[in-house]
């Protein structure tokens, strides 16, 4: 059975319905929602993209092609199976059309308030079987599925960067999520090629909660002049055996989602642990975001290899 026909078996969908039946459709073309999109297509299931305009999904396109290509490069993909994967990806700007669509997953910035209202759209759109997904990394399910009318049908999938290459997903239940429910976005998870923890909702879950910690020391460190950032990671990195150090897996991640991340849990559980590293702060302020933008606690080429011996 192919896999997007494993798909439509599980969310029940009709084909015959409309031309995106058959797809899942995916709000948000970000840094997270292109690598949801690339690793569902490379999965053989047709996704719809969503973004705020034709400039966004342009350059969503543009950037998973990229990255498309340099899994060429390093011959871990074909040229064939690149445009395998592109024609499964289809891109609008118009949320409506979603509306065939019977598993919708949220992939937009970490604000609790436009998270709420795509839930608040979507519910509208939506037919009443539609699982909407959130790929939230610290926010409450909980309260985002109160914008609906469906909370059984509210999940959590929470994808760590890069998604297309980490093996790891936290499907996390909101307080009335169903099992059928849990059932559903496991065989999903599972079908992208995924293992999958379940999570019951608490702040940052079981990924956010455990590293957060461990990122914001490692600034704290930097700060206090105790090592150079390269110190530092080779310290963690080959102390522990990790694969990257936690300030580059910082850069990675964007400093601007991490000091996001921090501040919410420092909200939420009031520990010291999450309270913000002066120095990321400022590297956000100063718009040093990390890979994406070139440049944070180390420098980056235009294809996100870090510049060594550039701090």
């Amino acid at each position: 059975m192919a896999r997007e026909d494993n798909i439509a078996e599980i969310f029940n969908i009709s084909r015959s319905e409309s031309d995106r039946a058959g797809y899942i459709a995916i709000v948000g073309g970000g840094l997270m929602g292109r690598g949801i999109a690339e690793t569902a297509g490379t999965a053989g299931i047709n996704v719809l993209i969503i973004e705020r305009d034709d400039e966004s999904a342009g350059n969503c396109k543009q950037k998973i092609s990229e990255t498309l290509d340099s899994e060429i490069q390093r011959w871990a993909l074909t040229k064939s199976e690149k445009k395998s994967i592109l024609s499964r990806l289809k891109f609008s700007t118009d949320l409506t059309e979603v509306a065939e669509c019977d598993l919708v997953v949220e992939a937009v910035e970490e604000d609790f308030g436009l998270k709420k209202s795509i839930f608040r759209d979507l519910d509208k759109i939506c037919g009443p079987n539609t699982v909407f997904v959130s790929n939230t990394a610290t926010l409450s399910l909980t309260k985002l599925a109160d914008a609906t009318s469906r909370p059984d049908k509210i999940i959590g999938m929470h994808f760590l960067n890069p998604v297309p290459k980490v093996p790891l997903v936290e499907v996390i239940r909101a307080l009335k999520t169903s099992d059928l429910t849990f059932k559903r976005i496991k065989k999903f998870a599972e079908d992208l090629g995924k293992t999958v923890v379940e999570v019951f909702e608490y702040p940052g879950f079981v990924t956010t909660r455990v590293i957060l910690p461990l990122l914001n020391e490692a600034m704290q460190v930097l700060l206090e002049g105790i090592a150079t950032a390269e110190g530092i990671d080779t310290a963690i990195k080959l102390g522990y055996g990790l694969n990257v150090g936690p300030l580059e897996m910082a850069d990675s991640m964007g400093l601007d989602e991490v000091l996001t991340w921090l501040d919410t849990m420092y909200h939420e559980l009031g520990t010291a642990q999450y309270r913000a590293s002066p120095i990321l702060r400022r590297k956000v302020r100063e718009g040093h975001l990390g890979k994406k933008t070139g440049q944070g606690f180390f420098r980056y080429d235009e294809s996100g290899k870090r510049i060594e011996n550039y701090q």
